[in-house]
């Protein structure tokens, strides 16, 4: 017997102890369906277990519950303000589909619309608890240390990671219900579709307004505060303390949040939509349909019981013990790939194993683009170290060490990208013939992002470790309570750029499968780039992505600079702030009003330019959207690489000073260090992160509309 029957001799056999009820694969799409929204509401269901053991939690004294009030009305308040903007932008394109779209009168118009309220609504949940855990990881830290404040900050990061990837599938389970199964419409898949774009729409703005309000605020504490007035990170005399710590839950918590629900979504519809269109007569095209949903839903099992164990004794076991739970997750997804792949296509085509390669990709490329980013922010590793080490000789050569390595890492992801798909192309081609190679490539997408709770969690702990520091700065307490949110915080940094990498890395295959998706709806067999048409378009979506970044962070710019002015006011204007003097209180609600202010007035552009430039050169001509969106894939891709990992070595680059390295807190080389990481704020934050939804969301609106662009 040939190593591949023995493989398959040995999955079948371990089959049944994978699937409790294997009879009931007889009814297979059914039964896949209804154990999806099963697995939706369990993480929700978890969600809720997570939230109730934070909200028991003890929240701390009366200063630091002021200060986690203070947070959580400025955040709520500000994404009060963002949504409400957001909901004229949806109402719009709701619209636009139900004008423009056949099938969008009127099922496409609201399936957009449920898209868009589930990612808006898995940010809210996510900021609403993040803000509640904040004081009290503090608490924790302050009363058990690491191992007490850890599991807390975890959970609350673990609320966010499966809200967002339980709306996420339960979403898209209940629009296959619903579209296909009850109301039985033709037009189903592109209904479905309209779904990730509703959360591709959140996720542009969300991602970008929270960006620009975190950085500003950000940017303007720490020049003025550690640059200017000498005083630490999180100083309460520092007018915009509360307004940095806002940021981090409406940029890294809430517009994370939306960002990975719609790079979620995006992955489960990319395979579904590409089937529809290119296997319709095949034997396997409802196989083909169903199983990115059972891989989700795999991967949505391994999740949960990879999050109960992040557990961890002290600080020198923090990494080992966020790694556990995600990589059991990866692991048992990995395997258990291996028995979806044998029960769904065993009987419909003859190289079944090659699904699973394809899948196995996806998690092997998802696992190092995210070792990468660990590799290039970590101070655990010499690239880090290094860059501050050229913090003695000043702030240029820190900036240019930074912008090097976050380039470097750029030439290593791709590889590793690239490797990545042409592993599952082939293994998809070999699996299913013609057109199976880039169902392999969109296959291998939902494989980054199976286990998106868990990478979410791990994610969404970050800012919360880093508000629990602030409160413990600012409410007084002892040095070590600092020291061990520190620590939490300085590896949430890393984790944050493990994320992005997920995320980014995904957005890549993804967008090359509705791509592939969006080709075939316009009926181009190819597309010629010696062409003018193609050409035109490959040179304007080339471009788009650097006046995208060019354009938020110069948003960042314009805000920090009147958050600056109004800090420095403050210093002079307040008789004995600047000193210290007990009766003189910062105004706090100013900074977070202009940060306010700024992110909502400054998102406008950026984000609906890249809606409206898809649409504009698809009504003029196809051809040169198809360049304009191969364009954009790749420049948008690099970009998003460099900008989040530089923007992640120079923050830990300053940590690591910070923690005693070249003089420490005070030093020449710190000054130089926070001016590094002052730069990087809106590379790692903004521009960066925004970057994998501008490519997913432009070509998601290509292929939406593609029946509009020839009709």
């Amino acid at each position: 017997m040939g190593s591949h029957q023995e493989l398959e001799t040995l999955i079948l056999a371990a089959a049944p102890i994978l699937f409790v009820f294997p009879e009931v694969w007889s009814q297979m799409t059914d039964t896949i369906l209804y154990i999806a929204l099963g697995a939706g509401v369990l993480a929700l269901l978890l969600a809720v277990y997570y939230s109730r053991l934070v909200l028991a939690a003890p929240r701390g004294n009366q200063r630091m519950i002021e200060l986690s009030d203070a947070i959580r009305e400025g955040a709520m308040a500000f994404l009060k303000r963002e949504y409400a903007w957001m909901s004229i932008f949806v109402l719009v394109m709701a619209i636009l589909i139900a004008s423009l779209l056949e099938w969008g009168r009127p099922w496409g118009a609201i399936a957009y619309v449920f898209g868009a309220v589930l990612s808006a609504t898995a940010g809210y949940v996510g900021m609403r608890v993040a803000t509640a855990a904040n004081s009290r990881t503090t608490e924790a830290a302050r009363t058990g240390g690491i191992p007490a404040a850890l599991p807390l900050a975890f959970r609350g990061g673990a609320v966010m990671g499966f809200t967002v990837a339980g709306l996420g599938l339960l979403g898209i389970g209940l629009g296959f219900w619903f579209f296909d199964s009850v109301l039985g419409l033709d037009s189903w898949v592109e209904i479905v579709t309209a779904i990730g774009l509703g959360g591709s729409s959140i996720a542009l703005f969300a991602r970008v307004g929270g960006g620009i309000f975190t950085k500003a605020a950000d940017v303007g504490a720490d020049l003025v505060g550690k640059i200017e007035a000498g005083i630490p990170e999180d100083d309460p005399r520092n007018p915009a303390v509360i307004a940095d710590n806002v940021g981090d839950n409406v940029g890294d918590v809430a517009g994370m949040g939306a960002d990975l629900y719609e790079s979620y979504v995006g992955a489960i519809v990319a395979p579904v939509a590409y089937s529809a269109l290119v296997f319709g007569g095949k034997a396997f095209l409802a196989e083909a349909i169903i199983f990115p949903l059972a891989v989700a839903t795999l991967g949505m099992f391994a999740a949960i019981v990879g999050s109960f164990l992040v557990k961890a004794k002290d600080a020198d076991h923090l990494a080992a013990a966020l790694h556990r739970g995600t990589n059991f997750a990866m692991f048992a997804t990995a395997l258990g790939v291996a028995g979806l792949a044998a029960w769904i296509f065993g009987d419909k085509i003859d190289n079944w194993i090659g699904i699973w390669i394809a899948v196995l990709a996806g998690l092997v490329v998802g696992w190092f683009v995210g070792k990468i980013s660990e590799w290039f922010t970590s101070d655990h590793y010499k690239t880090v170290k290094e860059i501050a080490r050229q913090s003695q000789t000043g702030a240029a050569t820190v900036i240019i060490s930074g912008i090097a390595e976050g380039m470097r890492s750029a030439a290593f992801s791709v590889i590793v990208v690239a490797a990545g798909i042409g592993v599952a192309f082939f293994a998809g081609d070999w699996a299913m013939g013609e057109g199976g190679g880039i169902y392999g490539v969109a296959i291998a997408a939902i494989g980054v992002l199976a286990t998106l709770a868990i990478t979410i969690s791990v994610d969404a702990y970050g800012p919360i470790a880093d508000n629990a520091g602030g409160i413990a700065e600012m409410a007084h307490l002892p040095k070590e309570v600092r020291e061990a949110t520190d620590a939490l915080d300085s590896l949430g940094n890393t984790t944050a750029a493990v994320a992005k990498g997920f995320a980014i890395a995904s957005a890549a295959v993804t967008s090359l499968a509705l791509f592939n998706a969006f080709i075939r709806a316009v009926g181009l067999e190819v597309i010629d780039i010696a062409h003018a048409p193609t050409m035109i378009g490959l040179f304007i979506g080339a471009m788009f992505p650097f006046l995208f970044a060019a354009l938020t962070m110069n948003a960042v710019g314009r805000t920090a600079s009147l958050m600056i002015d109004e800090v420095r006011r403050q210093f002079r204007e307040i008789p004995g702030l600047k000193a210290g003097d007990p009766d003189a209180k910062p105004d706090y609600t100013a900074c977070v009003d202009i940060a306010t202010k700024g992110a909502l007035r400054e998102m406008v552009l950026p984000g609906t330019l890249a809606i409206a430039l898809p649409l504009v050169v698809g009504f003029v001509d196809v051809e040169a959207l198809g360049g304009l969106l191969a364009g954009a894939l790749v420049t948008g891709f690099l970009l998003a690489i460099f900008m989040a990992n530089a923007g992640g070595a120079w923050d830990n680059a300053k940590k690591f000073i910070e923690a005693g390295a070249y003089g420490g807190k005070g030093s020449d080389a710190h000054t130089a260090a926070v001016i590094g990481d002052t730069v990087g704020d809106p590379f790692k934050d903004t521009s960066g992160p925004s970057m994998n939804i501008v490519i997913k969301v432009m070509t998601i609106v290509s292929l939406i509309f593609a029946s509009a662009f020839i009709g």
